[in-house]
């Protein structure tokens, strides 16, 4: 099968996927407890270290868990086939998943270098290979990963965008790392812009907690967004490790 999409630039770093890692593993635990799960790891990159790191995290929960590392570079995955392991495996594929159908797919830094017009059609190749309740996450980090930020789609669409915040910075420091499909609409008008602006009020409002600790100014930041109508996810648990996500619903652009 002829892999679909083109070569990334590939950086990456240790630990640089961790918190969307941790997410997972929290929200999505029943389906990553199944005996049969495959997890893609979509454009690993130069160095396979990531998916390395995300199949660590899964064999502690589920050590039948089967981690595929994809890439469209031959050249990459060559090299990253010295470190296949029990339950981690590398091939060469894009955007059509190699034909394997997963549970989880993981596409980080991937999306962000393409159009924002070519979103849809890659999101539908993945959504296609799909096994049934099967999850999609497509995001962006900063190079440490203390920034991020991923839309997490079903075979049906997008379910919810989830923020990961760095709390030595305004919360809207993350617009730089929103997803591709997100990113050229953090302009007036958009609710997105309207997200991140209220999110900046609520931790702004809220800074008299961090005597407290940060992680009471956070999760009160995650109730002041629920209370101005975000349909905030999870709950304080998550939202103290600084990571807030959105139904996606309540992010529809005006003109869609």
């Amino acid at each position: 099968m002829r892999p679909v999409g083109v070569v990334t630039r590939g950086t990456t770093a240790r630990r640089r996927l961790r918190r969307p890692d941790r997410w997972l593993v929290t929200t999505h635990g029943p389906l990553l407890r199944r005996r049969d799960l495959l997890v893609v790891d979509l454009g690993f990159g130069e160095m396979p270290v990531t998916t390395i790191e995300l199949a660590g995290r899964l064999h502690r929960i589920n050590p039948t868990a089967r981690v595929l590392g994809l890439d469209i570079s031959a050249e990459r995955v060559g090299a990253a086939q010295a470190q296949s392991a029990d339950g981690l495996e590398f091939a060469v594929g894009g955007f059509e998943l190699a034909g394997c159908r997963p549970h989880v797919v993981r596409a980080f830094n991937v999306l962000r270098q393409y159009d924002a017009t070519e979103v849809p059609a890659a999101w539908r190749r993945m959504q296609e290979q799909l096994a049934t309740d099967g999850v999609i996450l497509d995001g962006t980090c900063d190079e440490t990963g203390r920034l991020a930020s991923w839309v997490t789609l079903d075979a049906t669409g997008p379910r919810s965008l989830s923020l990961a915040l760095d709390p030595a910075v305004e919360p809207s420091s993350v617009a730089t790392r929103l997803p591709k499909v997100l990113i050229h609409r953090n302009v007036p008008g958009q609710p997105v812009h309207r997200l991140l602006a209220d999110l900046d009020a609520e931790w702004q409002a809220h800074a008299p907690l961090t005597v407290f600790g940060v992680r009471q100014r956070l999760a009160a930041t995650g109730q002041g967004l629920r209370s101005r109508a975000w349909p905030v996810l999870d709950g304080p648990a998550i939202w103290r490790r600084g990571i807030l996500t959105i139904a996606w619903q309540a992010l529809a652009a005006p003109d869609h």
